[in-house]
């Protein structure tokens, strides 16, 4: 296990992260990128768990932490893993045999995931030992740290979502090609930040912000703007029409939910960064 690093990017997750790190054996070396600037957290992790080093960031989102762990950590791997997946580190070995297999060319290697449905997530067919995959669920991901260097760092326009699906798409086009290993098995056991019921519909509205900016982002990256917008403007065009509507049926939890919708398509569509979302 001495040739991999975990990498855990944390934001008001105390308790996911305690909870995490309990199940982390203490040989596997582990670097955590705090963004809510808790430095009580970084004292007690540090002075409790001699493997684990936590960093303290400014949050520019989850691309930009990923990029100032890579730059830390001194193994030949690491492991991109959030604090809400259950996996057995036992199965790390089956990563290290699988990627020497491959003679390290690879993009990204990940497990299978077992609560993942197949609208957000494809997964390769569950009778296979593994297979070529075109993106890696980002919640999960084993790198070689010189493969990422050649293929270049994770774009950190990417604030929340699709970086994985960017990189992996980046990857493929130089001939690293992404894998999912079935003999290793995930499970999300739920959201990585904690909130309260009074913050949890401000959260969800600004995950929705950050899912259409990168969704139409990654769009241009890969399909150029033209053909992006003939994509997307039929979607504006719906998003406006459910917003009138939602207005004369005064269903206000769903027209403040599609306006933030309609914030991040346009958002991006103006090119404009993906920091400057709404705030509540």
């Amino acid at each position: 296990m001495n040739e991999i690093t975990l990498i855990l990017i944390s934001y008001k997750s105390e308790k996911i992260i305690y909870n995490f790190i309990k199940k982390i054996p203490s040989k596997i070396k582990t670097i955590i990128v705090e963004n809510s600037q808790n430095h009580e957290l970084k004292k007690s992790i540090e002075q409790n768990y001699k493997n684990i080093s936590v960093y303290i960031k400014e949050n520019n989102g989850v691309s930009s932490a990923l990029n100032f762990a890579v730059e830390k950590i001194e193994t030949k791997y690491f492991l991109q893993i959030s604090p809400d997946i259950e996996i057995n580190f036992e199965n790390l070995e089956i990563f290290l045999n699988y990627a020497k297999k491959l003679d390290d060319r690879f993009a990204a290697l990940g497990p299978r995931f077992l609560n993942v449905k197949e609208k957000s997530h494809k997964q390769i067919d569950e009778k296979l030992e593994s297979g070529k995959i075109d993106s890696i669920h980002g919640s999960c991901m084993f790198i070689n740290k010189e493969n990422f260097e050649k293929i270049g760092k994770f774009d950190e326009n990417f604030f929340l979502y699709f970086e994985e699906t960017e990189y992996c798409y980046r990857a493929k086009k130089n001939g690293y090609i992404a894998y999912q290993i079935n003999d290793i098995k995930a499970k999300s056991i739920g959201r990585s930040v904690e909130t309260n019921n009074n913050e949890e519909k401000k959260l969800n509205n600004i995950l929705i912000w950050h899912f259409i900016w990168s969704k139409y982002y990654f769009s241009k990256k890969k399909r150029g703007k033209l053909l992006s917008l003939t994509i997307f403007i039929p979607l504006l065009l719906r998003m406006n029409l459910r917003i009138f509507l939602y207005k004369i049926l005064k269903d206000d939890i769903s027209l403040e939910k599609y306006k933030y919708r309609l914030n991040g398509l346009i958002s991006s569509m103006r090119g404009k960064n993906s920091n400057l979302r709404p705030h509540n």
